[in-house]
């Protein structure tokens, strides 16, 4: 009877969803207001919307309850040995693909949804009444999760307990952008924290880190997480510096001023270059495509005083660009590994910068797949794992974005069961997921020369890899009417000869023909 009255109930859900949206369409079985459709019907808009917001709450909190129930079922049917560690990943990696969430979301996903069910039940019942939001939630679980059980307790009582006076009119914390709220949680711990602020200070500061994302058209964040007066102070300076370097002739705003010194600062160590582009010793980074004007700013009033002379480090990369591309005959991206699309300009630069390990990619000019390589021998040399790189984009597990050059090339089917050292029974996990594997039931499925592999878990559940979405390349119009002519129209690519050694690759992989 559990699933077929949990089928019923969601079957349920979905028939008053299209009820609800028929409503909203105007569509219903009579008006919200007869002496005035329009105007019922924007306040029956309303009133869905706030009815909605109290659904999504209720569906959290049962979320939430759903996923531990999980857990701790997963654990009591885990075999007798498995180290806990392993079964908390094989959850959290379990959930995670049911979500699709990443490995960090499923994990703190999880994180909230335990403390909710086991230290804050105020919080648990207020998403279950839908009079807090998921996110109001995160935040009360945040700021708990340093406190011990006493301390969460006068937390939850503080903002969620009726019986806590009040300033009459005082707004409820469901009834305030979750931020605030956040705001109000981390002032009364800052307040009541058992510990004092000092020490708890000392012990974050450990934590200093600087973290990079990528961001769309060849940008990308770099943010760091710093003692509060160093960042303030250094927010500061650089609207400072950038107001300073504001004027008539002047053509950058005042951020795009600000982020020219922040560049600046962290690539040159504040000195003045030559060169448009700065230095970058990371694999993964892209280097720093300021131009023109910004590429010389910083003189004058609140440049650095360091004079060690800028080291000329080049970019360690593997970045695909299609010939035309890096000819300057097209714009069509290119592909930075660790990242995503360039713009060719960039990928010209590193190029002319003479970018150490700047590979001349082979892919079929059909698909723009790369084209597969394989070996007799167990070893994985440097050149498989870069195919490696370049067919998986980041570690194949679901979800999982860890583009770093630690991950761990590993056979598919293991090489003492007859497995080949070849692209498509070569897998390459993080660390993490490498060690889910043998650790757990997770298994991955075959992979393909120009697709990673997938993944089934304990459950017997498939979940796909996130594949690199090869497209063709794009071809001049030019080149495009220069082509022969087919039978069925033109070729699909144009014939250019094979350097000697692609031929002998070519016989290596598909014979003398």
């Amino acid at each position: 009877m559990g699933r077929e009255a949990v089928a019923r109930a969601f079957a349920d859900i979905r028939a008053a969803l299209a009820v609800l949206n028929a409503e909203v369409d105007g569509c219903g079985s009579e008006p919200f207001s007869a002496a005035d459709p329009l105007a019922g019907l924007a306040d029956g808009s309303l009133d869905i919307l706030a009815a909605a917001r109290e659904a999504e709450a209720g569906l959290a909190g049962l979320k939430a309850r759903a996923a531990m129930k999980y857990a701790d079922t997963a654990h009591a049917l885990a075999p007798p040995g498995m180290p806990v560690q392993a079964q908390e990943m094989a959850v959290a990696a379990e959930i995670g693909c049911v979500l699709a969430l990443g490995p960090r979301a499923a994990s703190a996903f999880l994180s909230v949804s335990h403390a909710l069910t086991t230290t804050l039940p105020l919080t648990l019942a207020a998403l279950h009444a839908g009079t807090i939001s998921w996110q109001h939630a995160q935040a009360m679980a945040d700021e708990a999760a340093t406190l011990d059980a006493a301390g969460a307790a006068a937390l939850e009582a503080h903002f969620l307990d009726p019986d806590t006076p009040r300033p009459a009119g005082a707004a409820t914390i469901g009834e305030m952008p979750a931020h605030r709220f956040k705001h109000k949680a981390r002032t009364w711990r800052e307040r009541h924290h058992p510990e004092s602020i000092g020490k708890r200070h000392a012990k974050a500061a450990a934590d200093r880190r600087v973290e990079y994302r990528p961001d769309q058209d060849g940008m990308a964040w770099l943010s760091a997480c710093l003692p509060a007066d160093q960042a303030i102070a250094g927010w500061n300076r650089l609207n400072a510096l950038a107001r300073a370097a504001q004027g008539p002739t002047e053509p950058r705003t005042l951020t795009q001023l600000s982020a020219d010194h922040f560049a600046q600062a962290i690539l040159t160590s504040g000195t003045n270059t030559s060169s448009s582009r700065g230095s970058i010793d990371s694999p993964n980074v892209p280097a720093d495509t300021s131009t023109g004007a910004g590429a010389g700013a910083g003189t004058g009033a609140g440049a650095g005083t360091d004079t060690t002379p800028s080291s000329s480090i080049r970019a360690q990369v593997l970045v695909t660009v299609p010939v035309f591309s890096l000819l300057g005959v097209t714009d069509e991206p290119a592909m930075l590994d660790g990242y995503g699309p360039i713009p060719a300009s960039m990928a010209r630069d590193l190029v002319a910068d003479g970018a150490d390990s700047f590979y001349r990619v082979l892919v079929d000019p059909r698909d723009g797949a790369p084209l597969e390589i394989g070996r007799i021998s167990y070893r994985v040399t440097k050149a498989m794992r870069n195919w490696l790189r370049l067919r998986d984009g980041q570690c194949p597990f679901p979800g999982c974005s860890n583009p770093s050059l630690d991950n761990e090339a590993d056979h598919l089917l293991a090489w003492h069961h007859g497995g080949t050292t070849g692209i498509s029974n070569l897998g390459q996990p993080c660390p993490k997921h490498h060690k889910l594997r043998h650790t757990s039931g997770w298994t991955p499925t075959p992979a393909t020369k120009d697709q990673p592999p997938g993944w089934t878990s304990p459950t017997g559940r498939h979940y796909p890899s996130e594949h690199q979405d090869w497209e063709p390349p794009h071809w001049p119009q030019p080149v495009l009417a220069a082509m022969p002519a087919e039978p069925g129209g033109h070729a699909d690519y144009l014939y250019i000869p094979r350097s000697p050694g692609e031929e002998s690759l070519h016989r290596v992989l598909y014979g003398s023909s």
